[in-house]
């Protein structure tokens, strides 16, 4: 079961990161006046900080893999697994159908539905 994670819904519009550690759940929203693919690592390191967050092998990583922009997609992929390299952490993609709405609730009930992957992560980019 998956506790604690980050998610990342990166794809273009309406961008997210949220943090589930000890049963409490952030949302930070990505700044669509600079270039959020440049700052992605910068948002999630911010808010790591933030919440003293202890990055493990227990810990998982969710990433958005489309459909979306191709950089948008591309940088979340690449972030997360850098992250799963460095960290050993567990990583694991959702389409973007399969979450409804951004919030604690509904990651959770994606997660218990096991609508996400823990394989190849393939993204859906959209033409």
């Amino acid at each position: 079961m998956i506790k604690d994670f980050i998610i990342l819904n990166c794809i273009g519009k309406d961008d997210k990161i949220g943090l589930r550690i000890n049963e409490n759940f952030y949302i930070h929203k990505l700044d669509y006046k600079v270039n959020k693919n440049d700052q992605l690592v910068s948002n999630i390191l911010n808010l790591v900080k933030k919440y003293k967050v202890n990055i493990d092998n227990k810990f998982s990583i969710i990433i958005n893999v489309g459909p979306g922009s191709f950089s948008a997609i591309r940088t979340s992929i690449s972030v997360a697994k850098g992250m799963k390299i460095a960290k050993k952490i567990n990583l694991y993609g959702f389409k973007n159908s399969d979450l409804k709405q951004f919030d604690l609730a509904n990651i959770e009930l994606l997660i218990s539905e096991k609508l996400i992957q823990n394989k190849l992560i393939k993204p859906i980019y959209l033409s």
